[in-house]
């Protein structure tokens, strides 16, 4: 019942929306190590990778060289719920979003904050409005938070603690804003067309100066010449198509710029993007050539927009996603 609502929602709205241009992802290496079947997260400090599963029975950071090489693990007992995204801050922290949420029935979410010597500290937090799935993590450069949900309807709600992170916890989250995605003919992904709607990962540069969201099919480049997440997110992004992607999920920054994707499944490839950051920093306002994504600041009681969605491919669209979303449901309830 739920699908067919969506259906209707999604044929009443169907339309079209142009691509930008941007340069072609370029192949860096393949991921062939089966300990990394679903990659979801991904940081760079340029001369490494840190990496993380989708989902998993306890803490796990793999260490990748540039040839996609695992190096090292670093592990913790602590039990996750389901890990989905990955950010690193200039103290050399890790922070791991356990915020995956298929059922909607978490009553709390949480950063994972893992030291340098792999010693996990659990935060956990609440939102203000009920559950949410959640698999984009950002972190500005001041090191604070920020959680970006998969909304299948295109509108993505952003929440930041509203205070200091407590261990265990939990901290309140407060919602700040919106960020509205809408549907791109970038093919991919598990689901469809619906796909290029769905936030899956999110990614900063370790000076600030530019974030990113990224969907199973395309990235959004956000400049943030200020360090302010929210400002950024308030700018017309530029949009880099990542086509051909299995299942999406991970994006990262190198240092200089370069944006970083990689995809669920052994065997993928990690792809770059160079000069990514410098775009968006060329964009910076509403300009042809940049399209996709618009955030606004708002309460919990804001209504939510609905995305402009193709006519053709909605049914499979659909279906796709009632199936993938069995699909890891089940891979959940096996834990």
């Amino acid at each position: 019942m739920r699908w067919a609502v969506v259906l209707v929602f999604m044929a009443v709205f169907a339309g079209a929306v142009p691509a930008s241009a941007a340069e072609t992802p370029q192949p860096l290496c393949t991921v062939k190590d089966s300990r990394l079947g679903e990659l979801s997260g991904l940081v760079s400090d340029g001369a490494k990778f840190w990496a993380i599963n989708d989902g998993g029975t306890k803490v796990q950071v793999f260490v990748l060289g540039r040839d996609c090489k695992v190096q090292k693990v670093m592990t913790d007992r602590t039990d996750p719920f389901d890990v989905e995204d990955l950010a690193r801050t200039p103290d050399g922290r890790l922070w791991l979003s356990d915020t995956g949420d298929n059922q909607k029935g978490r009553l709390t979410v949480a950063l994972l904050e893992m030291s340098p010597e792999g010693k996990v500290t659990v935060h956990r937090l609440t939102y203000p409005d009920g559950q949410h799935d959640t698999e984009a993590l950002i972190m500005d450069k001041a090191g604070t938070p920020y959680l970006i949900t998969k909304d299948i309807l295109g509108e993505a709600r952003v929440y930041r603690p509203s205070g200091p992170l407590a261990s265990p916890g939990p901290t309140n989250l407060e919602k700040v804003g919106t960020v509205k995605i809408e549907t791109t003919d970038t093919q991919g992904g598990p689901v469809g067309s619906i796909g290029s709607v769905l936030v899956t990962g999110g990614a900063s540069m370790a000076d600030g100066s530019a974030v990113a969201l990224r969907t199973y099919t395309d990235a959004y480049v956000y400049a943030a010449p200020d360090g302010d997440v929210l400002a950024a997110l308030q700018r017309t992004p530029v949009r880099i198509p990542l086509p051909g992607e299995k299942q999406g999920e991970a994006i990262a920054f190198d240092p200089d710029g370069t944006l970083v994707s990689g995809s669920e499944g052994v065997g993928q490839p990690l792809r770059t993007v160079r000069g990514a950051a410098a775009l968006a920093a060329q964009s910076g306002a509403p300009a042809e050539g940049t399209t996709g994504a618009n955030v606004s600041s708002g309460s919990a009681g804001d209504g939510a927009g609905l995305p402009v969605l193709p006519a053709a491919g909605i049914t499979l669209a659909v279906v796709g996603l009632g199936w993938f979303g069995f699909s890891k449901l089940r891979r959940r309830s096996r834990r």
